[in-house]
């Protein structure tokens, strides 16, 4: 695009150079023509002296060479219009394949991603519901494994209004379930987010650690301790996530929205270490996957567990796998368990572990 953009100002500085040398002629004769208008008054001063007659052949012939003149400069306005629109026709047609050689270029830039879309959407399976408008696009796949099933969620966002996140009920200490948020804010799909701490004394139920909702810290910025995380949504529409130590880490990558848990499961491609207490308590459990592919487009994991004692659902070092087959390049496991949900179009797509949904503390939800 900066190279279409320097033609088209290179095609603007040929058109004033092209056009200057013909506006210096028209300024000229229209000079000229002035000159020679005052020119006849000039030659009359003599107001009929003897030599008349002389004076009038000498006009005379001042009129024929005027005359003469102005065929001249006739023919020569006639070669500059005829020069200009030359210019012009040569002006559009450099602008026109200026246009098609950055329509060439943009479709030749986006078909690498086109390819790699496709690969990826192949690995997902057979798609059983899409969401689509000019601020989104999610599809919905099934998830069928030999130890556990769900469902992947793939979205790409095409407006800063297509995702937020919110509080429960928007209070802080406040919670709701999933459905409720959904229905609220009359949301096309909605996902638990980050994880909670309770106040048993107030019955208060709390984000944990750093949460920003609509750009803003909600209570303050918590410095990355043990395995805890922040992931969310940039202005740029880009996952974010990561350990940090200090605020203004966070604040250069412009966060609009994002929450915290444990722990970090896949960086730039790679599988990272995961702590001994998530890989035992519990082994298998509902979980709730956020991550990126390389192209940017988002991708949620839903994994659907009949309890919260370990005996079905996925193991964390399974889904890194599965991860790492559908080429992930980011991924942060959320919170699970009870707290694992799924509503699309209204309607909860995963079974619940303990048969009621639970109140969170912040739900990701997205909007046609």
């Amino acid at each position: 695009m900066r190279t279409i953009w320097h033609t088209s100002q290179s095609m603007h500085r040929f058109m004033l150079l092209a056009i200057a040398p013909f506006i210096g002629i028209f300024l000229a004769l229209w000079m000229m023509n002035e000159e020679w208008q005052l020119s006849p008054a000039s030659a009359d001063e003599s107001g009929g002296s003897p030599v008349a007659g002389q004076a009038e052949t000498v006009h005379q012939e001042r009129t024929d060479e005027l005359l003469k003149d102005l065929e001249q400069s006739e023919q020569l306005a006639l070669n500059i219009q005829s020069a200009i629109q030359t210019s012009i026709q040569q002006y559009e047609t450099m602008t026109r394949l200026a246009g098609e050689a950055y329509q060439s270029a943009s479709v030749q830039s986006k078909r690498p991603l086109a390819i790699y879309d496709r690969r990826v959407t192949a690995k997902l399976g057979k798609r059983i519901g899409s969401i689509s408008s000019d601020k989104l696009h999610m599809e919905l796949y099934p998830i069928q494994e030999k130890t556990y099933k769900g469902y992947a969620v793939k979205i790409e966002l095409k407006s800063r209004e297509a995702m937020k996140m919110v509080l429960g009920k928007d209070r802080m200490g406040s919670s709701e379930n999933t459905l409720q948020a959904v229905k609220r804010y009359r949301a096309a799909a909605g996902i638990n987010a980050g994880g909670f701490a309770d106040d048993h004394r107030s019955g208060k139920r709390y984000p944990l650690a750093t949460t920003i909702v609509d750009g803003q810290y909600m209570g303050g910025f918590y410095p990355t301790f043990k395995d805890l995380f922040f992931v969310g949504i940039n202005e740029n529409l880009r996952l974010i996530g990561g350990k940090f130590s200090r605020q203004d880490q966070l604040d250069q990558l412009k966060p609009m929205f994002g929450a915290s848990f444990v722990p970090i499961l896949m960086l730039d491609g790679h599988k990272q270490s995961i702590p001994k207490k998530w890989l035992t308590s519990p082994k298998r459990a509902a979980r709730t996957i956020i991550g990126d592919f390389k192209h940017g487009q988002l991708l949620f994991l839903i994994i659907e567990g009949t309890d919260d004692f370990g005996r079905t659902g996925a193991t964390l070092p399974e889904l890194q796998g599965l991860l790492s087959r559908l080429e992930v390049m980011d991924a942060y496991n959320l919170d699970g368990g009870g707290s694992t949900t799924l509503v699309w179009n209204n309607r909860v797509m995963n079974r619940i572990p303990d048969g009621q949904l639970r109140p969170l503390a912040t739900h990701f939800l997205f909007f046609r």
